[in-house]
């Protein structure tokens, strides 16, 4: 009698320690990837992009605010998508994107640059849920500025690009900010008084950038 209770009691122990192991390993699996309910950096900021996003200086701009910039010259939605992880380690309140202005310059087909953009959104809401994610429309060019080097690029490019990218903003339930209105003359070309190049922006023109974002209350 008293052996049979004995295997009885390790069969139990057995069966609790299978199940034991089962959890640990479920946990040990959903540990590499985000948590839905995991809660985000309050005031903490990421600004994601390319060369004109790496140009501003976002910190100086935001007193107050724990401002991260991953903006790396030359880079592409691919780029991008590539280093969201990165880009998202500090579980930010909120992030900043604008990219697509050099998937222009090499070509890449638009049907490409706004699969990119969809994953990247996508992406950004897989890693982390609670961050509010904000698209910024690629901004227009001074085509009489631009260098030869810069010459593949011009507004009605931009223009598909940007409706294409709102359109998605839309479907993807995600906010698209339009800088178009501050940054552009009455031609819809960029201001020549706030470009460096007809690509790049003086400091004044991140000024004018942040000072839209505070007014339509997104920062």
């Amino acid at each position: 009698m008293k052996s049979r209770r004995n295997k009885m009691s390790y069969s139990k122990f057995i069966h609790r320690l299978f199940f034991a192991f089962l959890a640990v390993v479920a946990l040990s699996c959903g540990s590499s990837r985000s948590l839905p309910g995991a809660q985000v950096n309050k005031n903490t900021i990421v600004f994601l992009g390319n060369s004109i996003t790496q140009v501003g200086k976002w910190q100086e701009l935001l007193p107050g605010k724990n401002v991260i910039n991953k903006g790396i010259s030359g880079d592409v939605t691919t780029g991008v998508l590539a280093r969201l992880s990165d880009c998202l380690s500090a579980r930010p309140e909120q992030i900043f994107v604008m990219i697509g202005i050099n998937d222009l310059k090499i070509g890449r087909p638009l049907e490409d640059i706004t699969a990119n953009q969809v994953k990247i959104i996508q992406k950004i809401k897989e890693l982390s849920p609670r961050t509010k994610i904000y698209i910024q429309g690629t901004l227009p060019v001074n085509e009489g500025m631009l260098a030869n080097i810069y010459r593949r690029l011009n507004n009605a490019d931009i223009g598909k690009m940007n409706i294409a990218l709102k359109a998605a903003c839309e479907q993807q339930k995600v906010r698209y900010i339009d800088l178009h209105p501050v940054l552009t003359d009455q031609t819809g070309q960029f201001k020549q008084q706030l470009s460096t190049d007809g690509l790049h922006l003086k400091p004044e023109a991140y000024v004018i950038w942040v000072k839209y974002l505070q007014k339509n209350k997104i920062l």
